[in-house]
């Protein structure tokens, strides 16, 4: 991997170099070596840290606990996302993992999609989530834009959202032509955005677009470092315990169906109408496959 220092311009950097002055001597030591070299830090134990540093493990426990972190999980994740941000194609190649063998990089991918989903089971906020149906449910329009990877996202929920009712719409962030369809929504459209790192230039317009329009934003991000939570009136983070090759989809894929099913939990007898009507149009246009319909020979 390549470790080239990096620019302090992540909070979690700007917080060491705060904090320096009134660290221990040993402490000083941990946080310059992590404004260094974060891309090393980021994969460390705090043995490993300490034996680097020359420092002990009591140390790097009380060096997080200085900077206000919860733990040293907090603190690496807090790096996690810094480190993610900024990492490139080539760089990712040089993953930990990334070259171990087939059947161990299978059991590494399994694992650390279990470990984000356990991650986000355990410190979900069901307060924001509550907050998101409620808002699908009010709405009367609903827009759903991803950007390149999070389309794939944003595509999944709206596609979604359509077998749950009506006034949707799934807009692409790459494509200008978005800027339009957002410019004549209607007034009380709701707007959700979903985001992954590295975050495309595109869709943070499309951010600034939605803002200046007034409507009302939801995003979606894997990390608290995403730029379009400056401009949403309710954010839903759900970081990864890992930095991935290309990307984690579990997680964010998880949080669609929860936020799905529980709308349709609440449409109550318009959703059994809805999906009567849907029905009804897949039959009589043939939409989908019939396990009961003769199907003609193959001559």
């Amino acid at each position: 991997m390549n470790q080239k220092s990096s620019p302090p311009a992540h909070p979690v950097i700007k917080h060491i170099m705060a904090h320096l002055t009134s660290l221990t001597p040993k402490g000083r030591t941990i946080g310059k070596y992590v404004m260094q070299f974060p891309r090393k830090a980021v994969f460390m134990t705090t043995r490993e840290l300490s034996e680097v540093c020359n420092v002990s493990e009591a140390t790097v426990v009380r060096f997080v606990n200085q900077l206000g972190f919860g733990g040293y999980g907090d603190f690496l994740q807090a790096l996690r996302d810094y480190v993610d941000t900024g990492l490139t194609l080539q760089d990712r190649v040089d993953l930990p993992g990334m070259k171990a063998p087939g059947t161990d990089r299978f059991h590494r991918v399994v694992f650390d999609e279990m470990s984000n989903l356990k991650q986000f089971y355990e410190s979900m906020d069901m307060k924001t989530m509550d907050s998101f149906v409620e808002a699908l449910a009010e709405s009367s329009w609903i827009y759903t834009i991803g950007s390149r990877l999070s389309f794939t996202f944003a595509y999944y929920l709206g596609w979604s959202l359509t077998k749950v009712r009506k006034g949707i719409h799934i807009l692409n962030g790459s494509d200008s032509t978005t800027i339009d369809w957002l410019t004549n929504a209607p007034a009380d459209s709701l707007i959700v955005m979903i985001a992954t790192s590295r975050y495309p230039n595109e869709l943070i317009k499309m951010g600034k677009v939605v803002r200046r329009l007034g409507y009302r934003l939801l995003v979606i991000a894997d990390s608290a470092l995403c730029p379009l939570t400056q401009f949403a009136n309710l954010s839903l983070v759900v970081p990864t315990k890992n930095i991935p090759f290309i990307g984690s989809p579990t997680t964010i894929s998880c949080i669609i169906n929860y936020l799905v099913q529980e709308l349709a939990s609440r449409e109550g007898a318009r959703l059994e109408a809805h999906q009567e009507t849907l029905e009804k149009v897949y039959r009589e246009n043939d939409v989908l496959f019939d396990l009961y319909k003769e199907e003609p020979g193959i001559g």
